[in-house]
């Protein structure tokens, strides 16, 4: 699949060298799986206290974690220094670090205001 531009943004297959799409699609994945790990139990019948599938579980999501958050932080990045284009990948990169650490410091602002 070949390089499309729609507006100011490019798109490579299915990435964004968008950084705020970046930063966001992170925020997302991180706030769905907490949601789900927090109101999951509710919705399941009590299981045993140990076991060991929760390490396992646990495990299994980190990896699947990590992976995600790799792909959305340094694969566009890592195509454009494949690509030669040094600055741009450093720019893509911190941009959608700073994005992420904005949105960060937004969610720490909302949890404060409305504990109070």
């Amino acid at each position: 699949m070949g390089d499309v531009f729609w507006g100011d943004i490019l798109y490579t297959g299915h990435m964004t060298t968008n950084p705020f799409y970046n930063a966001l699609f992170a925020i997302a994945y991180i706030i769905v799986l907490v949601t789900v790990m927090f109101v999951g139990p509710s919705f399941l019948s009590s299981g045993p206290d140990q076991s060991i599938f929760y390490p396992i579980l646990a495990l299994a999501l980190l990896v699947l974690s990590v992976a995600l958050m790799a792909y959305l932080f340094f694969y566009q990045p890592l195509m454009l220094i494949i690509d030669g284009k040094r600055d741009e990948a450093v720019r893509l990169f911190l941009q959608t670090v700073g994005i992420f650490a904005a949105a960060i410091v937004a969610l720490l602002l909302i949890f404060f205001v409305v504990r109070g």
